[in-house]
């Protein structure tokens, strides 16, 4: 079956083969780095503030939660959950965006894509053992990883990807289930952030519908908005479990009468995770708030904007100089295409060594 184990090597252990995927992911490098890596808000801009770390552990909070809920591998929700960001680049999507199209620019037509970054960062460039690359890690974790998001980009992929994974088909559903919880997670925390920032305020999010409806349920507890870092709180908590019990009830009876929880879903199968129509709508109009009110917020687009050249500008002196590169990606050179090491190289960078590289290079940015 798919959600068989496959290890190169396999050691009697008291854990769960997902359990032991985790472990891994935890003590990863990757995982680590995380801690500065950009969610919204740089990292340098205050100890609060969402990191992809902190992100990461959300999610796999709330994925636990809902697998556990569904009578599902737990452990393989979280597993996917913790590894689901590891390919981000610094600066978030802005700066995966600027690598890709610096990378496509330069007429290596396959780009960059986080997701499948994040597959190879526990496939390829982890280095834990002496005879393979990678954490060791089970195929369903690596399907997982791979296709948690979707619907995802296939058509850059290496022919070998689609013959082991068969990109025609649908995750698991515990990695279905982390996608929709990095949603509940990410616009949670993002209006989290965003209000301790000072950036938006609740009643710039009253747009929203179902802003209206989580605020109703905080001041039914007495709370009023002038108690701000407990109404905030509140708020979030209410957010999370909202979205939670919606997704419980409309996916319950759907995972339930899917036969093959092992084996993969065909493209065609309708996803069984999911929200009813109306609150779908709900949260597609609450994104484009947070869109026009938060992500488009002059403070954010010129930090995001200083990431992006920070990236072009690395990734140019590393095409040009390739010596400027660490000694282990130096050394991958002679392996692999220049182009891919450089990216590799740049991907692994957490914001702050990314800037500090940057300024070293060209000046303070």
């Amino acid at each position: 079956m798919r959600c068989d184990e496959r290890f190169y090597e396999h050691h009697d252990d008291f854990r769960d083969p997902f359990a032991r995927d985790r472990d891994r992911i935890i003590h990863s490098g990757s995982f680590r780095k995380l801690e500065y890596k950009t969610q919204v808000f740089l990292n340098h801009e205050g100890d609060f503030f969402r990191t992809r770390l902190t992100h990461s552990i959300e999610v796999a909070q709330i994925a636990r939660s809902i697998a556990g809920s569904l009578g599902l591998r737990e452990s393989l929700a979280e597993a996917i959950a913790l590894a689901h960001d590891l390919g981000h680049t610094p600066f978030g999507h802005i700066g995966g965006d600027k690598l890709d199209e610096c990378l496509k620019r330069d007429g290596f037509t396959n780009g960059f894509e986080h997701n499948f970054q994040s597959f190879r960062v526990v496939s390829l460039l982890e280095k834990r053992y002496k005879n393979f690359d990678g954490l060791n890690l089970t195929f369903a974790t690596l399907e997982g990883i791979l296709k948690h998001s979707y619907p995802y980009k296939k058509s850059f992929l290496p022919k070998w990807i689609d013959e082991t994974f068969d990109l025609a088909t649908h995750p698991s559903i515990e990695a279905m289930i982390v996608d929709r919880a990095d949603e509940i997670a990410y616009i949670s925390h993002d209006i989290d952030d965003g209000i301790n920032s000072g950036l938006i305020t609740f009643e710039d999010l009253q747009e929203s519908d179902l802003v209206v409806t989580i605020l109703e349920k905080v001041r039914s507890e007495g709370i009023e908005m002038n108690e701000h870092e407990m109404f905030r709180y509140r708020f979030s908590s209410h957010l999370i479990n909202h979205l939670v019990y919606a997704l419980l009830e409309f996916s319950k009876e759907r995972v339930e009468n899917t036969q093959v929880l092992c084996a993969a879903l065909p493209a065609s199968v309708e996803i069984p995770i999911g929200f009813d129509k109306a609150l779908e709508t709900q949260i597609k109009k609450l994104k484009k708030v947070l869109m026009q009110k938060l992500y488009k917020h002059h403070r954010i687009v010129r930090k995001m904007y200083a990431g992006s050249k920070a990236v072009e500008g690395l990734y140019e002196a590393l095409m040009e100089e390739p010596a400027m590169l660490s000694s282990y990606y130096y050394r991958q050179l002679s392996k692999r295409a220049k182009h891919r090491v450089v990216a590799d190289f740049i991907a692994g960078m957490s914001d702050r060594y990314a800037l500090e590289l940057y300024n070293e290079l060209y000046g303070k940015i």
